[in-house]
């Protein structure tokens, strides 16, 4: 098992950057898969990024492709998502998880989540 600790998350005006960070405890997170995912109030769980264990393959929700940019420190056991030109609809709670694809069923642990609220 894993366990995944999410932070960066805060307010921050529209057309602004925030940087997520997904620390995993085990050294075998080089050889997850990984996903950030968002939710917003009252709407469902959605994927927003995706890397491979080695960094080599990422892909992108349409809504984020072009702003956002998912990366990983393997060394540091560490997962990244660099979202720029953050819009009040990335308001959600963004959550890690190891999985691959764009489905929450692929994935199998989750972390706790952190808030990102963008203001218009």
């Amino acid at each position: 098992q894993v366990q995944l600790v999410e932070s960066g998350g805060g307010l921050v005006q529209a057309g602004g950057s925030l940087r997520l960070s997904c620390a995993a405890s085990r050294r075998t997170f080089s050889t997850y898969d990984m996903g950030w995912f968002r939710q917003a109030p009252g709407k469902e769980r959605e994927f927003v990024a995706a890397i491979n264990w080695s960094g080599g393959t990422t892909y992108y929700a349409d809504s984020v492709k072009g702003r956002f940019t998912v990366s990983r420190d393997n060394a540091k056991n560490t997962l990244y998502l660099q979202m720029n030109s953050l819009k009040p609809e990335d308001t959600a709670i963004y959550y890690c998880a190891v999985g691959a694809g764009r489905l929450v069923r692929y994935y199998d642990y989750w972390g706790q989540g952190t808030q990102v609220t963008v203001s218009s």
